[in-house]
């Protein structure tokens, strides 16, 4: 008798699909190396990777610096950044784009090019300070990111200064622009949501503020850390970046990158001569309890001793024998 090729059972799915739907989300970032680990991509990747997204990196140049300054930067050539993130778009489903600082205005035009074709997906520009570089070069890269990323942005970051002196340079009234004075700069260059950051207050505490050009959307005050950090715009630009594209809202994604990089500060710690850097991977180390005198004692039950700890672990020799 034949048999009947179909089955009541349903069939079981493989291994690759039930992985594909259990993936992290995937993050593109357009950012620059920095050796020290401060900034840039090392901040772009443990911060996609702490909040449960994998980070797509491309590398747009490198720094030569420490902890306490930039010396030099050095651009890659914008058909090699562009080779890069094409050869991943086309492989990958990417859920958002982050853009940090990408070293030259070929760079510029060659993201902003390659975020055209792909309309749906959200962009987080980064504006760090860039008061260390050349002013020539400065202008000509700040005037770039103006015509040709911020049009294409879903969302600009960055400190109250660097974004004041960008995009209101005209400012002459005796008080300092508010968030929504710098949103609406914004919104002229095409740029819906703004998230305004170090906005100084009384008694040492700094305001974050979301804004459009028409209204504050939602802000956060914070006190401020006696130390100086390095890290703390493109950590919680990423953190941003990742929150969004698992698919929070800009609103709770704003709220939960803010109390992220609170707790990366408050974490953090001092590996050179420089600045602090943000702990981001806080929530991973040990946490170390204290013993209270008020805690039960628990004793054994049984009649066999207590095992004794390892004290080594003496790898054999690899000699074989016979």
């Amino acid at each position: 008798m034949a048999l009947n090729p179909i089955s009541s059972t349903p069939p079981r799915r493989t291994s690759q699909e039930e992985a594909t739907e259990s993936a992290p989300v995937c993050v593109l970032s357009f950012n620059s190396s920095d050796p020290c680990g401060a900034s840039g991509l090392s901040a772009d990747i443990a911060t996609i990777s702490s909040i449960g997204g994998h980070a797509l990196p491309v590398a747009c140049g490198a720094y030569a610096r420490d902890t306490a300054r930039i010396y030099e930067h050095f651009s890659l050539d914008d058909e090699a950044v562009t080779e890069q993130a094409r050869t991943v778009l086309e492989d990958i489903a990417v859920t958002a784009i982050k853009v940090g600082f990408v070293g030259s205005p070929a760079n510029l035009a060659a993201i902003a090019t390659i975020s055209s074709d792909y309309p749906n997906i959200p962009i987080i520009s980064y504006m760090p300070d860039l008061s260390w570089w050349e002013d020539d070069k400065q202008d000509q890269y700040l005037d770039a990111f103006k015509e040709l990323v911020l049009p294409q942005t879903s969302v600009l970051v960055g400190n109250h200064n660097t974004l004041w002196r960008w995009l209101l340079p005209d400012w002459e009234s005796s008080r300092s622009p508010s968030a929504r004075d710098i949103a609406m700069a914004a919104e002229a260059l095409e740029v819906p949501y703004v998230l305004v950051t170090g906005i100084p207050l009384p008694d040492q505490f700094v305001d974050n503020v979301l804004t459009t050009a028409q209204s504050v959307l939602g802000n956060s005050k914070y006190e401020m850390f006696d130390a100086t950090f390095t890290g703390a715009g493109d950590t919680l630009s990423a953190a941003i970046t990742a929150l969004l594209a698992t698919g929070n809202d800009l609103g709770a994604a704003t709220l939960e990158a803010l109390e992220y990089l609170d707790h990366s500060l408050d974490a953090g710690f001092r590996p050179g001569m420089g600045h602090y850097l943000p702990d981001r991977l806080f929530w991973a180390q040990p946490v170390e309890e204290e013993e209270s005198e008020d805690d039960p004692v628990e004793e054994s039950t049984d009649d066999e001793p207590d095992p004794k700890p390892i004290e080594g672990f003496v790898i054999p020799s690899h000699d074989t024998k016979h």
